[in-house]
């Protein structure tokens, strides 16, 4: 069950972590490589609540449910127990820091595992395991995950993403078929993360060039980290709770930006976020902020490290609008079958609290339907659907049942 601060707007909002690990690795080059006897492998994926979920299995156990993430510069596995199920060696402890209020945490890096991804081969493959859940990730998507996989995947290989076919094609990069109709944008790979650099056009309509990490682990559409104060925003903002790191809840603001350039496509009104605390003191390479997967989505994309290239072309969700969610809650799934959603937080002055809803209250049906034969996207997509909108909540609170009317308000 997850509990504690790790909440589900949260994860919408700059979905997810900006995960930054501090230990060094000195292990033989860690890569997958193709099959000797394929040119191309094609799998399908899950995409769920703006996460890339493929299966895998590890020591020939499984399979496990792992998300996709370019921000991960080592394969991490969130669920303690397989340690002891994998019947791993683990090297030696290690610490893990990240974005957040709190605490740095203790991890084991393990020795080279068989990581089998059909049609894919792992060479000397190590994973960083969390002695403790720490990120809440099965509660936020309503499915068991396991783990993340980053840098070791798509370093020797050219990888397309289609999130409209939610199909993975992974080619060795001398067969790239790049798009006819699409762009070619410069990415270089530091610190084993991909990043680009692109114009983003603030809200008082000041345009920078702007260095950020292209993330399919962060749900939100863009952040932006080099604005400290409140006071230097030009556009109208909401307080609130950005997402979750390694070391807990990551506070600041959420607002929009004009536009966003990548080549010849031009994004607008898009939604951004502004941590708090300015991270990028501290980190080994600067930035500006990253691009997620609210905005990676409306393409179809090919990340080819080794050229140092991202491929773009625009799919049908292009034109999409970016909205944020208009309820206020934070809420996750929970029980063996993640039917039971539970509000985690509700924001100060948000629709849901003048509907009267509270936290550690659990939603049972939303316009008469039971959340049981609703999916978390389905709850997200009612939430965020329109300003102004009435729906009829019904949950279990001291034992009983209730009912309340929420009606949307668009904040940003």
């Amino acid at each position: 069950m997850l509990s504690g601060p790790f909440s589900g707007k949260c994860r919408r909002a700059i979905l997810f972590f900006c995960l930054f690990f501090c230990w060094c690795v000195t292990a033989k080059a860690q890569y997958f490589s193709l099959d000797s006897n394929r040119k191309r492998v094609i799998m399908p994926f899950l995409f769920i609540r703006n996460l890339v979920v493929i299966k895998l299995k590890i020591n020939n156990h499984g399979p496990y449910n792992f998300i996709l993430d370019t921000g991960v510069g080592q394969m991490l596995i969130t669920e303690p127990s397989l340690i002891d199920s994998l019947e791993v060696y683990t090297q030696r402890p290690i610490t893990i820091t990240g974005f957040g209020a709190g605490e740095n945490y203790d991890a084991y890096l393990t020795a080279p595992l068989k990581v089998d991804i059909k049609g894919l081969v792992s060479h000397n493959v190590s994973a960083a395991i969390l002695n403790k859940d720490l990120l809440g990730l099965s509660g936020y998507a309503g499915m068991h995950i396991h783990g993340l996989l980053g840098y070791e995947f798509f370093n020797q290989l050219a990888v397309k993403v289609d999130f409209e076919d939610t199909v993975i094609t992974v080619c060795r990069p001398k067969n790239i078929s790049p798009f006819k109709k699409g762009v070619k944008i410069p990415m270089s790979i530091e610190q084993n993360r991909p990043y680009i650099e692109t114009n983003v056009t603030c809200d008082d309509g000041t345009e920078s060039r702007s260095k950020l990490i292209v993330d399919l682990g962060a749900g939100h559409a863009i952040s932006l980290e080099h604005i400290e104060e409140k006071g230097d925003f030009s556009g109208k903002v909401i307080a609130g709770n950005l997402g979750v790191g390694l070391k807990g809840l990551i506070s600041g603001y959420l607002g929009r930006v004009k536009a966003v350039d990548l080549g010849k496509y031009k994004l607008t009104n898009l939604i951004a976020s502004y941590p708090e605390d300015n991270f990028t003191k501290s980190l080994l390479v600067f930035r500006d902020g990253n691009m997620g997967v609210d905005l990676l989505k409306r393409f179809t994309l090919i990340f080819d490290y080794s050229g140092g290239a991202l491929y773009l072309k625009s799919n049908t969700k292009y034109h999409d609008p970016f909205e944020h969610d208009m309820s206020g809650l934070e809420y996750y799934a929970t029980g063996n079958d993640y039917r039971h959603i539970i509000i985690d937080r509700v924001e100060p002055g948000s629709a849901g609290e003048i509907a009267g809803l509270e936290k550690n209250y659990e939603i049972t049906a939303i316009n008469f339907k039971s959340v049981e034969y609703m999916t978390l996207e389905q709850i997200d997509a009612l939430f965020k659907s329109r300003d102004n909108r009435t729906i009829l909540v019904e949950f279990y609170h001291d034992k009983k049942y209730d009912r309340t009317v929420l009606m949307l308000k668009r904040r940003i």
